[in-house]
């Protein structure tokens, strides 16, 4: 992919939310609600913002958390994508591997 987020700005990639809920039963799409987990696709250099040192926290391929309306969502190369402040990122998600 080529796209550069500049400053603090990290670009996201939406995981697609469920069609059903727990019970089993079909959600059309006006019930669903917006996943807030995302992969990131493209960080930022970070640097000094509005005189402030900004050091990225977050790396490519990390799955994250984050803010419900945080973000400008947009369509490249047919996929749906969210460009966002790292502040908006509430928790990077580690999968736990111990069964």
């Amino acid at each position: 992919m080529n796209i550069k987020p500049l400053f603090d700005r990290v670009v996201l990639k939406i995981e697609k939310e469920q069609t059903t809920n727990v019970g089993g039963i079909f959600l059309p799409d006006m019930s669903r609600e917006k996943s807030q987990i995302a992969t990131v696709v493209a960080v930022g250099e970070g640097g000094n913002i509005d005189g402030k040192d900004v050091v990225m926290q977050v790396c490519k391929g990390d799955r994250v958390l984050f803010s419900k309306f945080a973000g400008t969502e947009f369509k490249y190369n047919n996929e749906d994508l969210l460009i966002i402040k790292q502040t908006d990122i509430l928790a990077v998600i580690k999968e736990d591997n111990n069964g």
